[in-house]
């Protein structure tokens, strides 16, 4: 009995040193010097996480300007992390996108107004059914200009939603790219339960919060949305 005993304990602490050592490591995040990535053949990378990469990368796929979106990770403190380790929320990663966009065809900002209106802002540490440290809501800047970009949306959102918003804004330092079978995870798998409940109605409801940042919005559809505005 003593033994088992012994072992909840030693259990118990070393959790509690893991966790220590990750709000520490989280806490050091604002003091660190963003990463600015160069643009490449003229196009962009900006980063974000939101939940369920799944569904992260569905939304930005349908994002006019976006070229490409990858899953993988960040914000956290460990090496080379894996979907099985971040997943333990100890490595301090959460599930992030690389969105590889045309800043010619949409903005930083733009992309903002994409990431708020396709969460639900107030959620921390989650978003829908997903649960813990690696599904939190960071927003991350590479340069002081988007950092302030970064803030103003956030306090505009706040606003205009009445409530606290749960993401975080840090500076970028490194994107870890997801395992193979993450990437594309939607339309090779539309017809997964989570994907048709979960992925493809946050995907609608960035569409018909900003129908205008849709790929494939047509002149037509533009020019009524504008006359109903006016």
């Amino acid at each position: 009995m003593k033994k088992s005993i012994s072992i909840v304990i030693l259990f118990v602490i070393f959790f509690s040193c893991q966790n220590n050592a990750q709000n520490n490591k989280s806490q050091d995040v604002s003091a660190l010097e963003p990463v600015e990535v160069p643009l490449q053949d003229g196009l962009a990378r900006a980063y974000f996480a939101s939940g369920c990469f799944w569904c992260v990368e569905a939304i930005y796929e349908s994002v006019k300007g976006v070229e490409e979106v990858i899953n993988g990770y960040s914000g956290g403190h460990t090496k080379n992390p894996t979907y099985e380790a971040s997943n333990t929320g100890i490595t301090g990663h959460a599930e992030s996108v690389e969105v590889i966009y045309d800043p010619e065809k949409v903005t930083f900002s733009q992309l903002l107004d994409v990431y708020f209106n396709s969460q639900n802002p107030a959620q921390v540490n989650g978003q829908g059914p997903d649960f813990g440290s690696q599904y939190r809501s960071i927003v991350f800047y590479q340069n002081e200009e988007q950092k302030q970009t970064a803030l103003a949306k956030k306090e505009e959102y706040t606003k205009k939603f009445n409530v606290k918003i749960a993401a975080e804004i840090v500076p970028f330092q490194k994107f870890w790219k997801a395992e193979d079978y993450h990437q594309n995870y939607e339309k090779r798998n539309p017809n997964n339960p989570y994907i048709k409940n979960v992925s493809q109605k946050r995907v609608e409801q960035f569409k018909l919060s900003c129908p205008l940042l849709v790929k494939g919005t047509t002149k037509e559809v533009i020019d009524q949305i504008n006359n109903a505005e006016n």
